[in-house]
């Protein structure tokens, strides 16, 4: 990432403190391309509409401690430093220490002549580590600035003495510029857990976003002090006139999917592989309407003959060739001629470029499940005709750094830095599609999709069988070029790609059932039961654009 900070000499650290990993500032393995020419993105900073903010990420330590919070190794809080000439502090930073040292806070610049940044009036003192008996480096002190009537805080300041900040030292945003935000991830509290009756430290983000929102996260943290009066989110910024300009034009997503475009490997047991959905339509898939179940349609290549728009009302569907040894054909895939489909919007205030990238499969395979000791297939259960899966780049519109990866689950996911991601041949990030299902992991290794000792498997394992994106794939949406980009039929086929299974499902429970021990029969039949109708694969997927995170963020 580039991040730099001040941090002690040798002698200054006595022999008993063992470095931590935020004291290695994380750096991607590959420097960063030249970026193609275009209008704003890349180009360091960015305008709101009248405000100007550029991405700091070199900091100096203000004070730490190295207890509490995640993994029980304490956080560090930062200031921002190397601030161009005319930009000005919003907050500092602060990151549990559990991670190598990745992050940037924004400073800002009004560019209108008027009057979008001011000076607080005052700070309140939220906390201070004075009375706190776990290990520290002296004392912590974190202040809120308390803005002048029409402006907002959007960060706090941390001190090691007690004497109160200099009013010069940050600036509070104009209120209109301002937008609302909640808690993020956790940072830090005193304990090791969160308890929410005592101060703890948070990120921050936009409440609303999505493609057609325009919070700005500032990249500061909330500190909430019950005890204190302090819980209330600091407000995030706006981007007010919704400009656009910084984000990446066609060359230039090219060359971004070039050099994070990820590997994603498949479990060596795996029978059910990605082709693309040409493939499919061209290899028998045909298309139901209801009440005419008897004459289904071959679907043209394109997709051009599909219905359009609409809602998902159970009127079409698909299903795979009727002939058998097709259909057995079809639902391997086709892994060597496989492409992936690309859908790039704008998020958090047009500050940052999400790739989200898709995958399709012709078939999802049963699933497996783990009861206590025992491992079982669960015979049809899981099953379901055309598969639809994702991950998505975040990439910083200031500078082009990928930031952050988010891996689909099943029907949830979850966000992983650039810190956190296993790269290869340069800045690309692994991705491990599970066994049979195709969810998306970072590693490679067993998820299990359940408690108490009971639930579905999510084998991952590295292979021969791999797909490297950046070989093949189709940027088919990104709205905001408007007319410059034409999307294939297929994705505005708002019906399921799949017939809804027909099977018995107290049969398939039963069927498992007698391979249990008596006393795991009765659990084993409530945690299925439990399950959602796409874990079970009773009902077929709709396609990438009726996903909340096609507009929204993901989940």
């Amino acid at each position: 990432m580039g991040n730099c900070c001040t941090v002690p000499s040798p002698r200054d650290v006595p022999k008993r403190k063992r470095a931590l990993p935020i004291e290695t500032a994380f750096r991607l393995p590959s420097p960063l391309p030249t970026w193609p020419a275009g209008e704003g993105f890349a180009s360091g900073a960015i305008d709101l509409g009248g405000m100007h903010v550029y991405q700091v990420s070199s900091f100096t330590k203000v004070w730490a401690t190295r207890e509490g919070g995640p993994d029980n190794l304490g956080a560090t809080f930062f200031e921002p430093s190397s601030i161009p000439e005319g930009y000005y502090m919003l907050g500092c930073y602060a990151q549990p220490n559990n991670g190598l040292l990745f992050g940037w806070v924004l400073a800002a610049k009004d560019d209108t002549g008027g009057a979008l940044l001011k000076q607080p009036i005052d700070y309140t003192l939220v906390w201070s580590s004075e009375s706190l008996k776990i290990k520290q480096d002296g004392n912590g002190y974190i202040w809120l600035p308390i803005a002048p009537d029409g402006y907002q805080a959007v960060g706090h300041v941390v001190t090691n003495t007690q004497d109160k900040p200099s009013l010069e030292k940050v600036r509070c945003v104009r209120s209109d510029f301002t937008d609302r935000s909640e808690n993020d991830t956790w940072i830090w509290g005193p304990d090791k857990g969160i308890d929410t009756k005592e101060f703890n430290v948070f990120g921050s983000t936009p409440i609303s976003r999505g493609s057609q929102y325009m919070g700005v996260s500032v990249g500061t943290f909330v500190a909430q002090n019950p005890n204190a009066g302090s819980t209330a989110p600091l407000a995030c910024l706006k981007n007010v006139k919704s400009n656009l300009s910084c984000m990446p034009n066609l060359r230039q997503i090219e060359t971004l999917f070039q050099a994070y475009s990820p590997w994603i490997y498949f479990h060596p047991d795996e029978v059910y592989l990605p082709s693309t959905v040409n493939w499919f339509f061209v290899n028998g898939a045909l298309l139901y309407t209801k009440g005419e179940e008897s004459k289904p349609v071959s679907i043209q290549p394109t997709g051009s003959n599909l219905p359009q728009g609409g809602s998902n009302d159970g009127i079409y569907w698909l299903d795979l060739p009727m002939d058998e040894a097709t259909k057995e054909r079809v639902k391997k895939g086709d892994l060597q001629n496989s492409q992936v489909y690309l859908h790039v919007k704008p998020m958090l205030g047009a500050t940052y470029t999400d790739i989200a990238i898709w995958v399709f499969y012709p078939f999802n395979g049963p699933a497996r499940a783990k009861v206590e000791f025992i491992n079982i297939s669960l015979g049809r259960i899981g099953e379901h005709v055309g598969d639809w899966e994702h991950v998505t780049l975040r990439v910083s519109n200031f500078n082009g750094e990928l930031h952050s990866m988010y891996f689909s689950e099943h029907s949830g996911g979850s966000w992983l830095n650039a810190s956190q991601l296993e790269f290869q041949g340069g800045n690309k990030p692994c991705t491990y599609a599970s066994l049979n299902g195709h969810a998306m992991y970072s590693k490679p290794g067993l998820v299990l999709q359940g408690s108490g000792g009971m639930g579905i498997r999510n084998d991952t394992a590295k292979s021969k069988m791999l797909l490297d994106t950046g070989l093949q794939f189709s940027l088919v949406a990104a709205e905001y070029l408007g007319s410059t980009l034409t999307e294939p039929p297929w994705l505005n086929y708002f019906r399921e790609w799949g017939p809804k299974i027909s099977y018995d499902l107290a049969d398939e429970i039963k069927k498992v059932e007698k391979l249990l021990p008596g006393k795991l029969k009765s659990a084993f039949e409530k945690f299925i039961k439990g399950l959602p109708n796409e874990v079970l694969g009773q009902e077929g997927p709709t396609g990438p654009k009726m996903k909340g995170n096609w507009t929204g963020d993901e989940v």
